[in-house]
């Protein structure tokens, strides 16, 4: 019989991704994402919270991708699969290690925790655009770079004009992020 090894998460950074780089070039990004249930506590009747911490681990253009973009408090949408890893501590004993090895990822809800103090509440970006106050960021110093103006969001065009009807197979509006594959070509 098949089996499945599948893990969809929607949750928050709770630090920034911590990025390192192989003797091949080859790109790891390690991130550590928060879930939060609410649920309603029978004998109270309160609601509760439970958070659960979820190691996650990208590898090549994803993680690259994850380090340029990701912030602690960032709302991300991650699919991969379950991995647990045997090894030995100082000691010589035997440890384990359960994570998520991410093979997709969308980024939700814009800028999230990003500290530069560009706040686009809603908004996405894909990779290759990058926003005015990194632009100058990145300006030689001594440099300043005048703020670039900002132009209304335009919606794709897919070719149907005003066609308004309800597909039953449309995407969620939830997960409206930007869609990368483990490749970072996008994912549509």
């Amino acid at each position: 019989m098949a089996s499945v090894n599948k893990v969809i998460l929607v949750g928050n950074l709770g630090a920034d991704p911590e990025v390192r780089y192989m003797p091949s070039g080859d790109a790891v990004a390690n991130l550590r994402i928060a879930t939060t249930d609410r649920y309603k506590d029978k004998q109270s009747g309160e609601m509760k919270e439970a958070t659960e911490w979820h190691r996650v681990s990208m590898f090549g253009k994803l993680a690259e991708i994850a380090g340029q973009y990701l912030r602690k408090g960032s709302s991300v949408y991650i699919e991969g699969r379950i991995r647990t890893r045997k090894w030995q501590d100082q000691s010589g004993q035997d440890k384990y290690s359960t994570e998520i090895v991410a093979d997709q990822m969308q980024m939700l809800g814009g800028r999230g925790g990003a500290s530069d103090g560009d706040s686009d509440s809603g908004t996405d970006r894909s990779a290759s655009q990058q926003s005015p106050a990194s632009a100058q960021r990145s300006a030689p110093t001594g440099q300043r770079q005048p703020p670039a103006r900002r132009q209304p969001a335009q919606p794709p065009s897919n070719g149907f004009g005003d066609f308004n009807e309800d597909i039953p197979f449309a995407r969620p509006a939830a997960l409206d992020g930007i869609p990368f594959r483990n490749d970072g070509a996008p994912r549509y």
